[in-house]
């Protein structure tokens, strides 16, 4: 599921590094990338929101390797065209494949692999697993680029190398993933479809369910400005294309790898759970990004900015690490927590929908300085109020939320007439 993860969103790994050449082999402004990644961002909240119920219905065999394949044909064909019309094409198919019923099916798969006392550790296992396999992507991509004399074939070649994996990876999924489904019901399909729905009905009147949510949606919009620290860096400091790309390389996969792994871990030990990480790591952005905003854009800071962007984008991959946890944390049984995921990724994910359209049209409006001031000044306010929402988010988990919710869950079971040990993928009897 790591690998899939992970290869499924190679084009945005890719935007991490080498955005300004990616800008050119496609022949578009930075307003135009952020429309691509606006109709991207629009098509797959609404295919979270359509195809929740069958995150707890069908077993991952079922959602995850075809999406796989199809991603896998449709980023071959990136690297071929520059008319804007075809690229958003392209991006609406694989939003369809590579998000849609793909993405939420693997959240709501690690969400079920385990028990709740260990939710934020397996989260950081896995966003540290797609951290090595991110900094593996980016150093095939970087190293395509150098090598062919920073000529945009290299690029081009990358995007065929990561399809030519996803179609690979699909085809081992099907055969190595869990084919069962952990819903308590033995009937026929419209048994279980009723205890999808009840359950999804259950789930959704939990103030902690939106809470999460909204915690995450704050993380998700800063995350959404880390690739323009790249043009950041080439615009106002004027560093050579390959040092800015190292520095991508560094920050954002081996930055991921080294706080991911140990977030939950983290969150755990110093700040009372992944509710606190998250607000301690979003207090930390509004500091960071205030001091990005009042920074000179003179060559001899260009050191200076890197060193506070480095920081920035380590809280924010601990912080992504943690935001899907305590859906798991607040006791939500794992057969209710794939549809209830799908909703909550529509919450998060909503920035993409408008974020990097702001960050382009921003950037394009105001160029040079005053447009990074403004973005770093935006990114401040949110991570704000952020805080605020985890800081509420930590006080309901802290108060018997596992205790309240089973409860209500216990009740569902009593009306439909369901028993049975709450299972995880990892149990026994799987």
């Amino acid at each position: 599921m790591t690998l899939c993860a992970q290869f499924a969103f190679s084009v945005l790994a890719m935007k991490g590094i080498l955005l300004p050449q990616m800008l050119e082999l496609w022949a578009i402004s930075k307003t135009q990338f952020g429309l691509l990644m606006t109709i991207y961002g629009v098509v797959h909240n609404i295919f979270y929101v359509g195809l929740s119920w069958a995150q707890d219905r069908f077993s991952p065999r079922v959602l995850i390797p075809a999406n796989m394949v199809l991603g896998g044909i449709t980023t071959f064909f990136l690297g071929q065209t520059s008319d804007f019309q075809t690229l958003c094409l392209l991006f609406f198919m694989l939003a369809m494949w590579c998000e849609g019923a793909f993405w939420p099916a693997i959240l709501s798969s690690v969400r079920k692999s385990t028990a709740a006392e260990h939710q934020g550790k397996i989260f950081g296992v896995f966003e540290g697993g797609r951290g090595i396999v991110e900094l593996f992507q980016n150093a095939l991509t970087v190293a395509l680029y150098a090598t062919l004399g920073y000529s945009l074939l290299g690029l081009e070649l990358a995007f065929k190398c990561n399809a030519i994996i996803m179609i690979f990876l699909g085809i081992v999924a099907w055969f190595r993933l869990p084919g069962e489904s952990l819903l308590k019901s033995t009937g026929d399909g419209k048994t279980k479809m009723t205890e999808v729905v009840e359950g999804m009905k259950l789930s959704l009147k939990l103030p902690e369910v939106w809470l999460a949510s909204l915690t995450g949606f704050f993380i998700y919009f800063v995350y959404t400005s880390l690739p323009f620290y790249i043009t950041y860096l080439n615009d106002l400091h004027t560093l050579p294309v390959l040092a800015v790309s190292i520095f991508g390389v560094v920050a954002t996969s081996a930055g991921r790898i080294g706080t991911a792994f140990p977030a939950g871990f983290i969150a755990a030990k110093f700040f009372g759970g992944t509710s606190g990480g998250m607000r301690a790591g979003l207090l930390a952005v509004v500091l960071l990004a205030a001091l990005m905003s009042l920074l000179p854009a003179s060559a001899g800071f260009s050191w200076v900015a890197m060193a506070i962007m480095m920081p920035l984008i380590l809280i924010v991959f601990f912080m992504r690490a943690l935001y899907f946890a305590p859906y798991g944390e607040m006791g939500l049984p794992p057969r209710f927590s794939g549809s209830v995921i799908a909703i909550a990724a529509f919450v998060v994910y909503l920035p993409s929908s408008f974020a990097y359209l702001l960050w382009g049209y921003l950037l394009d409006s105001f160029p040079g300085e005053t447009g990074y001031r403004y973005l770093f000044g935006i990114l401040a306010c949110a991570a704000l109020l952020g805080a605020l929402v985890a800081m509420q988010l930590r006080r309901r988990i802290s108060t018997d939320a596992n205790q309240r919710i089973a409860a209500k869950v216990s009740e569902l079971d009593r009306k439909l007439g369901l028993s049975g040990e709450e299972k995880t993928f990892s149990s026994p009897s799987n």
